[in-house]
């Protein structure tokens, strides 16, 4: 599985997504589940999945599927 798909698969399970789901129009607030229990959820996942820690900074700033692919980036997950 490649590093999208791991992502991908966080956000199927904790926001409990259809793989085939569109992830432009994913965001916190707006898309069910994506509440600060949600948050903390897939946070821990993606950290747990990808062997990172976020900084706090990262953390409040994941907001949308797409900012959560560029703070990944930071910590050298390639997504492409």
């Amino acid at each position: 599985m490649n590093n999208l798909e791991k992502y991908n698969t966080a956000f199927c399970k904790i926001l409990e997504l259809d793989s085939d789901f569109n992830g432009t129009g994913i965001k916190r607030n707006k898309t069910k589940g994506w509440d600060s229990v949600g948050h903390l959820a897939l946070i821990t996942t993606l950290e747990d999945t990808f062997n990172i820690m976020m900084e706090t900074e990262d953390i409040l700033a994941f907001d949308s599927y797409n900012q959560g692919i560029h703070i990944l980036e930071k910590y050298g997950i390639n997504t492409l």
